[in-house]
């Protein structure tokens, strides 16, 4: 008898409230007032439903509408029907999903423990994306405004075009045949890497490839070799993975070789252009990196940035040239060829790593768009690539002078640039007075974007600024540097 007088339950029609002259649809008004009132047990578990018939008259709507909200209700579970009889209300489990009577202690048990370790270290890493239109000085930002986009808005239109059968489905998940060939041809010439078309794996940009070879060479634990100062994204990703990060000091004589504490399961380095001292690794240095890697069987990840941009002679050869012993996985990247939105980039593996790859890459979907990648193989095989990087060498070149010169002018004596010899960003050295997160924080609030050097040390200290000039024209630069002069002289008040 319970049952019975549950389903006669009234309907709360006042409850329903139903609004003409809104965008919402009338049918999706009234759907989804009645499931809150479900969800909430405004509506008792076992009740009826009202008749379309009779609810579309008490509403003064059509039935139609009364019949579709009650349709999606049903198909969401919120309802049960049979034909002939009316909709009965079903009984959902106590605090469910959208309910206003969800117990608060069971809101904080839910936001108490919502992620694993893993995700509570990635949570944790630091980033720096900068913001839109703050071209003074973010760092390793290369110039769009030179950038060719009339040619490569063509290609990647003609591709789009008629690449429907062979470019829009998860194909050549390694890569593109066709990129592939011509980035390996492209390394051969520029960079001295000797590698074939099969070794070349196309990724979403160099991070995913650091990703991505973190988890297949890396247990919890393993130890990682890194420089310090170094890339804090790389040193991030390896964190994440579980690694045991161990410093290899890079200063003012290079890259500082003493046999590590423990034994490395990797190696990082930035060789050709260190991050984010700009630097090169000197033969002698690269000889004993190799003597290392052997003696304790580690791999090498050989992170080739922007060892492009070089302005003291001629582009020195990656040390994957070198690997006779295939342990050098080399990383590169078009975010500083070309530009960082493109969001592509590229490793080359050891032959004994490229059979397992494809499953490892469709495992964990780390693959590039392929018309983006056909746009791309185009762009290098009809010579635009290396036409816009002979011309940015000449315009960077120009700037990096220019940056120099304004430095030296416009900020006090006691701050001071180091000597770089590659790279499109360079480290100026604050002095003691100066915090340079407190400058950083200054520097953001008049507009200048800056990265504090000290984000780039972990186990020691550093205090100075890494700053881009790559992106900047000579007013921008201008401007730049009056107000970083600023954020020195507002955070020497601060501190």
């Amino acid at each position: 008898m319970q049952m019975s007088r549950r389903r006669r339950q009234a309907f709360p029609m006042e409850a329903l409230l139903i609004e003409r002259t809104v965008a919402e649809p009338i049918q999706r008004q009234l759907y989804r007032q009645i499931a809150a009132m479900i969800r909430d047990k405004r509506l008792a578990p076992g009740s009826e439903l009202p008749s379309t018939r009779a609810l579309a008259d008490d509403l003064g709507l059509a039935r139609n509408t009364i019949v579709g909200a009650y349709d999606q209700l049903t198909t969401e579970g919120y309802l049960t029907s049979r034909p002939g009889a009316r909709a009965i209300v079903v009984d959902l489990p106590a605090n469910s999903p959208g309910s206003d009577r969800r117990s608060a202690s069971a809101s904080a048990t839910a936001i108490r423990h919502p992620l694993s370790m893993r995700g509570e270290s990635m949570m944790r890493q630091p980033f720096h994306h900068g913001a839109p239109g703050r071209f003074a000085f973010h760092p390793g930002m290369p110039d769009a405004q030179n950038f060719p986009f009339g040619v490569w808005g063509r290609l990647l239109a003609r591709r789009a075009t008629f690449g429907a059968d062979m470019l829009f489905g998860t194909y050549h998940v390694t890569g593109l045949p066709a990129l592939k060939e011509a980035i390996a041809s492209y390394l051969v010439s520029a960079r001295g890497v000797r590698c074939l078309p099969e070794q070349i794996v196309v990724t979403t940009g160099a991070q995913a490839a650091f990703d991505l070879l973190a988890r297949l060479l890396l247990d919890p634990g393993d130890t990682v070799w890194l420089e310090e100062p170094g890339y804090y994204a790389a040193r991030a990703t390896f964190t994440v993975a579980g690694g045991n990060i161990l410093p290899l000091t890079v200063d003012g004589d290079g890259w500082q070789m003493n046999p590590p504490e423990i034994a490395p399961r990797l190696i990082y380095v930035t060789p050709a252009c260190q991050h984010p001292l700009g630097t090169t690794m000197r033969m002698d240095q690269r000889l004993r990196l190799f003597e290392i890697a052997e003696r304790h069987n580690s791999w090498i990840v050989e992170d080739d940035f922007d060892g492009e941009y070089r302005f003291q002679g001629r582009p020195v050869p990656a040390i994957q040239s070198m690997d006779y012993a295939e342990r050098v996985i080399y990383v590169g990247t078009f975010a500083k060829l070309l530009f960082p939105a493109l969001r592509l980039g590229f490793m080359v593996l050891p032959p004994a790593l490229c059979e397992g790859i494809p499953h490892a890459l469709s495992t964990t979907g780390q693959f590039a768009p392929l018309v983006l990648q056909a746009a791309l193989a185009d762009f290098i095989d009809e010579g635009h690539m290396s036409r816009h990087l002979k011309r940015m060498r000449r315009i960077y070149a120009e700037r990096r002078k220019l940056f120099q010169d304004l430095f030296a002018a416009e900020l006090p004596a006691n701050v001071t640039l180091s000597p770089a010899e590659a790279g499109i960003q360079l480290v100026a050295h604050l002095p003691a007075d100066c915090d340079d997160r407190a400058v950083v924080e200054a520097a953001d609030r008049l507009g200048v974007n800056a990265s504090p050097l000290s984000k780039y040390y972990w186990s020691t200290s550093g205090n100075g600024l890494v700053l881009g000039y790559a992106a900047c024209n000579k007013v921008q630069t201008e401007a730049g540097m009056r107000r970083l002069r600023q954020a020195i002289e507002q955070s020497r008040i601060l501190y």
